[in-house]
Order: C-alpha cells, then structure tokens, then sequence
C-alpha cells in the first residue's frame, strides 16, 4: 500500500486540498460559515438535485442497454467481435466536447431525427441519458464481460440439470458471481454521470447544470472561488460516502470462483433466441455507438467544396485558418497523445496493480478504506486537481509545471482506478488453496503470484491496460490546464479548435477527433489480438 498512498497523497490529495483552501480562507482565517451560505442557495440545491437522479437514471440506463452485450461479448464466438469490441471503446476517449456536438447533429435542431421524423431532443434531459450511455457503454461490457466469460459455464448448467429454470438458474449460480463486478461497473458509470460535464453543458443548454459544470462556471466565468470550493467539498463528500457503501455491500458478495480460459466459455449462438439476442446487441451498437461516429467522420470530409481531405492537410500547417492557438502544427497532437498515454498507462498499471494486489488481502477497515479513497480521482471535479497541479507543483523539489511528466501523472490518476476495478474483482475470485498448495510445494510467494496469481488475471491485466491507455487518450478536465501549447494533446487541440470561430477550425476538429478514434480502435484492436493469442496459455 505504501506506493499507491504516497502517489495519490502527492498528486491528488495536495493539489485538491490547496486549492479548496484557497476558496475557504479569507486573510488567512477559515471561513467555514460560506457552505451553509452556499448549500442553503435554492439554484445550488437545484443543481445538487439534477445531477444526483440524472447519474441514478443513466446508470440504470446503461445497465439496462449494456448487460445483454456483456453477456453477448462474453459467451459468444461470431465475425469480427474482436473489432467490434474495439469499435464500443472508442467513445470513452473522445472528449466531451466532441460528442455533445456530434449528439447535436443527430438530435438537435435539423439533425438526422429532426429531418426524418421531426422531432428534436436537444435540450432535453433524454439526449443527455442517451450520451452518457454513449459514454459508458464499454464500462459495462468490458468490466462485467471479461468476467462473465471466465466464469464455468458447467455450473450454471449443473443447475439446470437439478430442475432449475433458466433464470433461476442464472439468478442463483451466475448473478452472485457477477455482483461484484456489476457493482464496479455501475459505481464507474454513476461517478462519471455524476461528474459529467461538456454532455449536459453543450446538450442540456441553461436549463440543466450539474456540480462539474457549476464549478467551471463559478470559477471561469464568475470567478467565485469560495463558491467553487464548497461545491467541490460537496462533490467530494458525496463520492466518498458512495464509495463508502459500495466498499461494505460488495465485499459481502465476493467469494472464490472457478475461472476458466474464456476460450472454453465461447461459442456460436444457437438457436433463434441466442441468434435475436446478437442481431439486438449488434443493432444497438450500430445505433448507439457507430451512428454518432459516423457523423464525425462525416462531417471531417465535408468541405467547403465538397468532400475531400482539406480539414486533414490543414492539420500539417501552423496558421490554418488564422489560429494563432498553436506553436506547433496540430497533427503533432497524435504523436504527443501516444507518448503521454503509454506513459500514463504504466503508472497507472504499476500503482494500481499494487493497490489491487494489497485489497486482495483483506487485512481490516483501513484497506477496506483505501479501497474507497482510490475512486475519488473519478469524483472529484478535473476543474480542481488541474487548477491544484498548477498551484502546488511549482517549487522545488516538486516544479513540474514544465515537465513532461506533469500530463502523464495528471492522466494516471484517472486510469488507477480502472485498473484496481478491473483486476480487483479477477484476483479476489482466485482460490487461496491454489496459492497455499503452491506454497506446500516449496514455491516462494513471488513464484506463488507468477506461477498461480498471473495466469489467472493476465486477461484482466490486458483489459486494465486498454483502459488505462484510453482514458488517458481522452483525458481533457485536467490536461487541458496543465498541456504545453508546444505539446498539446488530441483533446486539448480539439477544443482549442472547437473553441475558435471560422468552418476551417471546425472542420479541423472533426478531422483530429475522427484520428482520435481511430487510434484508439487501432490500440484496442491490437489489444485484443494479443490477448486472443495468449490465451491458450492460460
């Protein structure tokens, strides 16, 4: 534990605690009477209201949409899952802002809905629970799947054999083994609608705000600090007591299982029922997810003069478009994007596979409270920790305001968590006989963990791997404060082009999100095969 702690109290805690404190003091003395001030405001308690059941909704949502293609990725051998699998990631990278504008075209004001059955959703709390679905997708299929597709099938079907009924079947043999990592993926996908930002700022319009957009608000356009700082406070104490009740319901429900290598557990659907469940999962991507990215793609070709690849050789230049926001070319954003990513990947791999290692352990309260405080990175408003990173690490021995390293550390704190969440549940379900015979046999506990441990969660290793590097992909809240204008990231260029008027600057925003995606289809892809292939060695 001693690793993960000191990195998270370096980089997260002090930046988060310094600039809260700047909010609440005032010459020096605390000024604690300004939460009940803010807390008792009918606009704020209007605010705190909206985002707690419209997290509620899209989380129940997504489970809803998501589980059958859990089910579906983990259970089922068909053409081109590998790409499709790698298709349904793509969107937890784009930014925030991209998507908003992309769900706009489709829902919005002479959108694809508006001209076909005229009707528009654009403001309306359902386009943003149709986004953050979007979103959150993956999560779910990802999580809940590389799980569900080790899990024995023979137990389930032992069952059946005893006179269970299909769904009692399911209900009492693979329900209980799925809990734990169907509670990750529901606290992920509630902590990242509770904290949404650009989705409900570019979609829900001034009718709807949640925290993460009120803080922006009150700190970059009223420049209301105290304000800011309280809200903050709230957000942070509202995850923590999640986490907190997440931490003691899910650890109820673990047990050791019977993993198996998810070749042994896939097959061709049978039967018309299994064949409709694939055509309604395939449906719901191609709806869901591949429609807003085809209009992306779309508009990254549609030109003045038609379509073309003038938004992509804009990118090679400078001073396109008059944009005066760039040292460099804006292409150089893809390389700068790559490097940052791998580098974030490997400290989130190394600090959480740590973390995850130690929570194994079950050593009382204090690891069950560290379980919950590695979360709140995911609760705690980007808005914050960048403006902390720019305030606090900006003195020796710590001046990392010039450093390179400052983006990677600011993107790992994001891809811990779903590295812990994603390997937790795999190394808690390992059999302790298994390690204890290993030990009878003489091996050390290092062999114990590389002969027993490895082989087991290799493949939850890989998919934590594949998050980490495509959170970091599409970090923004933090990054963006923090990035160099000469080392810009793809979120960062997309909405400082975003961000300037003119057709060009747009369209070049579409072209390097429409990159964006794909080399985040190309890694995930990668991914994929790689674990195909090592799988035979479980």
């Amino acid at each position: 534990m001693a690793v993960p702690v000191a990195f998270f109290a370096l980089f997260f805690a002090y930046p988060v605690t310094a600039i809260v404190g700047r909010g609440l003091k005032a010459e020096g003395d605390w000024q604690f009477g300004r939460i009940g001030e803010v807390l008792s405001r009918p606009d704020i308690l209007d605010v705190l209201w909206f985002t707690t059941w419209q997290a509620l909704a899209s989380t129940a949502l997504t489970l809803l949409i998501a589980l059958p293609g859990a089910y579906v990725f983990a259970r089922f051998d068909f053409p081109g899952k590998q790409v499709l699998r790698a298709v349904v990631t793509v969107p937890f990278v784009l930014p925030t802002v991209v998507v908003g504008t992309a769900f706009l075209a489709l829902l919005g004001r002479g959108g694809l809905l508006d001209e076909l059955c005229g009707i528009r959703l654009d403001t309306t709390v359902w386009a943003i629970l149709l986004a953050h679905v979007f979103f959150n997708y993956a999560v779910v299929v990802r999580t809940v799947g590389g799980l569900w597709s080790q899990l024995d099938p023979r137990q389930e079907e032992a069952a059946r054999v005893l006179g269970a009924g299909r769904f009692a079947a399911f209900r009492r043999v693979t329900l209980p083994a799925l809990a734990p990592a169907v509670a990750a993926a529901a606290l992920m996908v509630f902590l990242f609608t509770f904290t949404s930002f650009g989705v409900v700022q570019i979609l829900g319009g001034p009718a709807y705000s949640t925290l993460e957009v009120e803080i922006y608000r009150q700190t970059a356009q009223l420049l209301d600090l105290p304000t800011a700082a309280v809200l903050t406070l709230v957000q942070f104490a509202a995850v923590g007591a999640i986490l907190a009740v997440h931490a003691a319901t899910v650890r109820r429900r673990e047990r050791a299982l019977k993993l198996v290598d998810p070749a042994q557990t896939s097959r061709r659907p049978r039967g018309a029922g299994q064949w409709a469940l694939l055509g309604g999962v395939l449906l719901t991507a191609l709806l869901l997810i591949l429609l807003p990215l085809g209009v992306l793609v779309e508009r990254s070709f549609d030109g003045p003069g038609g379509y073309g690849f003038g938004y992509y050789e804009a990118l090679q230049s400078v001073g396109a478009g008059g944009s005066s926001t760039f040292l460099v070319p804006p292409l150089e954003a893809v390389g700068n994007s790559l490097r940052y990513a791998l580098v974030a990947t490997l400290i989130a791999l190394v600090i959480g596979g740590l973390a995850a290692g130690a929570l194994t352990r079950r050593a009382g309260r204090l690891v069950r409270g560290f379980d919950a405080l590695l979360m709140l990175p995911l609760g705690v408003s980007a808005v914050t920790v960048g403006f902390g990173f720019l305030i606090t690490l900006d003195k020796p021995p710590l001046d990392l305001r010039t450093s390179w390293i400052l983006v990677p550390l600011a993107q790992a704190l994001v891809g811990v968590p779903f590295v812990v969440r994603t390997m937790l549940p795999v190394l808690r379900a390992v059999d302790d006989r298994l390690r204890e015979a290993a030990a009878v046999l003489g091996a050390s506990p290092l062999r114990a963990w590389r002969e027993v441990d490895l082989p087991l969660v290799r493949r939850a290793v890989l998919v934590a791997a594949g998050f980490a590097f495509a959170v970091s992909l599409g970090e923004f809240g933090a990054t963006v404060f923090i990035a160099r204008p000469d080392n810009p990231t793809l979120p960062v260029a997309v909405a400082r082009l975003l961000g300037r008027s003119g057709e060009l600057n747009y369209g070049q925003a579409m072209a390097l999100s429409t990159i964006l995606m794909l080399v985040c289809a190309v890694s995930l892809l990668l991914l994929e095969r790689i674990r195909t292939d090592r799988s035979g060695e479980f």
